[in-house]
């Protein structure tokens, strides 16, 4: 299976915030993400005990570096990735499930940054879960990597180049 695997920084892109979110209920490729509510994004706000996590271009380019070789350690096939200063996306085909796939980047990536010592050690990183959507039609795909390689804003650390 093909997934747009997506992550979010540590209290960067909260549930209810300004850019809306996914859950549960709203994950399916193509639809609305969870409207947007401060009642709920304040919540999060206040049970965070770390400040947000935001990559600069040397930790952006790590963890671009460490999903690529991830992707060919676990020979999952890498469709595009454009790692951000707040989140991550990824087009992954996997023989594992989604949640695996995210699980695995998120901890090879935390593993390259932790390498590199850039962060103070027990530093949160990555939000809980993230979005694990399944790509079922081949212009589900095509889009996905659009939306991945192109509609993110300018460029940052993105593969391929």
């Amino acid at each position: 299976m093909i997934y747009l695997i997506t992550f979010a920084c540590y209290g960067c892109h909260l549930h209810g915030g300004e850019y809306g979110s996914v859950d549960r209920n709203h994950n399916i490729f193509g639809t609305p993400f969870l409207e947007a509510g401060p009642a709920l994004a304040a919540f999060e706000s206040r049970q965070m005990d770390q400040a947000p996590y935001c990559m600069d271009e040397r930790r952006r380019e790590a963890v671009l570096g460490a999903i690529v070789e991830t992707c060919e350690y676990h020979g999952w096939a890498l469709w595009a990735a454009h790692v951000r200063s707040n989140h991550v996306h990824s087009v992954v085909q996997a023989g594992v499930s989604p949640e695996r796939v995210m699980f695995v980047l998120k901890a090879f990536a935390s593993r390259r940054l932790n390498e590199l010592g850039l962060d103070a050690p027990g530093r949160k990183r990555w939000g809980r879960h993230g979005s694990t959507r399944w790509l079922h039609a081949p212009e589900q795909v095509a889009a996905a990597v659009q939306y991945v390689l192109a509609e993110q804003g300018p460029p940052m650390a993105v593969w391929p180049e």
